[in-house]
């Protein structure tokens, strides 16, 4: 194993997490270790030895294993990251508290990670709900979307906050110069919406120049033409959004794949376009974006998804490093502290 102050500081992974468990994780992690990042596997340490054993000069990685049997299945209940100390989750978050680990990434149970997260880290200070944010693939590259699931009912200050929070990510993170945001609605007019969104439509628009380059409303059309860089909405509607256009785009491919095997002819064309249908695919794979960043906790947080492969559980890993490099967290800390100072009283 390489000197450890060779790296940065290393990123936690949950290596339990996830509906295939070990496999998916060690080998993602071994990737992302080749790629430059430390990473702690978090978990029965048998299972991840065992599993690191099938990756060739995987001992040279800078991959430590830190031991704790104790896993939150899928299946069970999010509120027992409070009695289960030592369970997964818990022991990655709490490396993060301790200074020990940049991120804590997981690919397992959501609730119990966003539960860990609240508990061990807490909130940013000015931040009511923390938000999961995510990457969609849109005509421009990409849009970000938030929230995606962690809070179902909301209140419009709690859109604000997002805006400027995602706002501060972009430009940290993505390099995105002033990024604008859009408020989900049914109507691109201002007074069309939900209470909800009129009420969170007049504060975005009192935040326009404050850290919020808010562009008004868009439909959902709007969010794969990339009329924004940023989409905010509620937890439900953001994950509703995310579930319709990840199984869109995997129907769509099927169309396409079925479409170019119909005929000799259409296999022929196939084999001419198979290049750029790779890289169509990819585009439109999750995991090419990785895990779901939760902003708004004091501390980097990752969430993915439970099905995630190796190239998911890699791409949370470079993106939480990524994250951790750019100092997201001092700008976040910074951002929410001068929106505090310009409210009034």
């Amino acid at each position: 194993m390489k000197a450890e102050q060779a790296y940065p500081l290393p990123i936690a992974l949950d290596a339990m997490g996830g509906d295939y468990g070990v496999e998916p994780n060690v080998a993602g992690a071994v990737a992302a270790a080749r790629a430059g990042v430390a990473v702690l596997l978090v978990g029965r340490e048998p299972q991840i030895h065992a599993e690191l054993a099938k990756h060739a000069g995987s001992s040279s990685l800078p991959v430590r294993v830190i031991d704790t049997p104790d896993v939150i299945g899928m299946d069970e209940h999010a509120r027992d990251v409070r009695s289960r100390r030592d369970a997964s989750i818990n022991v990655c978050t709490r490396l993060v508290k301790e200074g020990r680990a940049a991120a804590a990434v997981t690919m397992g149970h959501s609730g119990a990670a966003m539960a860990s997260a609240l508990l061990t880290l807490g909130r940013l200070g000015g931040v009511e709900r923390p938000a999961m944010l995510t990457h969609l693939p849109a005509k421009n590259g990409f849009v970000t979307l938030l929230d995606v699931g962690a809070n179902a009912d909301v209140k419009p200050g709690y859109l604000a906050q997002w805006a400027l929070l995602a706002s501060v990510y972009l430009q940290v993170v993505e390099d995105r110069r002033d990024p604008t945001v859009g408020l989900l609605s049914i109507g691109e007019e201002d007074h069309k919406g939900s209470q909800l969104v009129l009420d969170a439509h007049a504060l975005l628009r009192g935040l326009h120049g404050q850290g919020v380059n808010f562009y008004g409303n868009v439909e959902g059309r709007d969010i794969f033409q990339g009329t924004t860089d940023i989409v905010v909405t509620d937890g439900f509607t953001g994950n509703v959004v995310l579930k319709l256009a990840e199984g869109e785009a995997k129907v769509l491919l099927g169309w396409v794949k079925e479409a170019l095997g119909s005929s000799l002819k259409a296999k022929a064309g196939g084999l001419l376009v198979r290049g750029a249908l790779k890289g169509l695919a990819k585009r439109l794979n999750p995991s090419t974006y990785g895990a779901s960043l939760l902003l708004g906790v004091n501390g980097l947080t990752f969430i993915g998804h439970g099905s995630s492969d190796e190239q998911a559980v890699k791409n949370s890993l470079l993106r939480a490093a990524r994250a951790h490099e750019s100092d997201l967290m001092g700008r976040l800390t910074a951002a929410t502290a001068a929106a505090a100072a310009q409210r009034p009283g």
